[in-house]
């Protein structure tokens, strides 16, 4: 049976912050090691994604969609720029967000609107070898793992939450699992064991 080890601590920064909690998520693939590169997110009920801010781009290079996980928040515009000397066809039949946008080369790009959330995956009609994923979150508390597996979020409110995983490995419905949390200002640890 494939399982995920996920250690969830929430604590209080000071006495000043009671409102608002760290959280630190330390992720573990069945093996028991680190899962590097998956992506947590922390959801509240009434704590929405802030609205896009900035540019948000998936480039084309070296036959690689760059960064191969793009974290945005729902309504984000992305660029796919292409910046290698052959040109890309990028598509995706992700549920979320279904699109293609058709043969273009070297220094043009094509953007695409992403109105809901979830992950979203890319692929190249042309070189199938190309993925990469675009991870559309409806919560501000979004990250992805470091090498060691863990990731952490400031100022997560008190009260019930639900933290999610997504990484491809994963052999659950959406490459996702869920367990709740409940992030205490006097401080809590509570630790997680996701089974398939």
């Amino acid at each position: 049976m494939k399982r995920l080890l996920a250690t969830a601590a929430a604590c209080c920064l000071s006495a000043t912050a009671a409102a608002a909690a760290p959280v630190a998520v330390d992720v573990r693939g069945p093996d028991g090691r680190p899962l590097a590169g998956a992506v947590v997110t922390v959801e509240m009920p009434g704590v929405a994604a802030p609205a896009p801010r900035g540019d948000y781009a998936v480039e084309q290079k070296d036959i690689q969609f760059q960064p191969h996980v793009l974290i945005v928040p729902v309504g984000a515009t992305v660029a796919f720029p292409n910046r290698d000397r052959v040109r890309h066809h990028v598509y995706s039949f992700s549920k979320p967000r279904k699109f293609d946008l058709k043969l273009y080369g070297r220094e043009e790009a094509r953007s695409v609107t992403f109105d809901k959330p979830g992950a979203v995956t890319l692929g190249c009609n042309i070189h199938d070898t190309m993925n990469g994923v675009v991870f559309v979150t409806a919560t501000p508390f979004a990250a992805q793992t470091d090498a060691a597996g863990r990731v952490s979020f400031a100022g997560v409110p008190a009260g019930q939450a639900t933290v999610r995983v997504w990484h491809p490995s994963i052999r659950a419905a959406g490459n996702t699992l869920a367990q709740p949390l409940a992030v205490t200002a006097a401080g809590a640890t509570s630790h997680l064991v996701i089974r398939r």
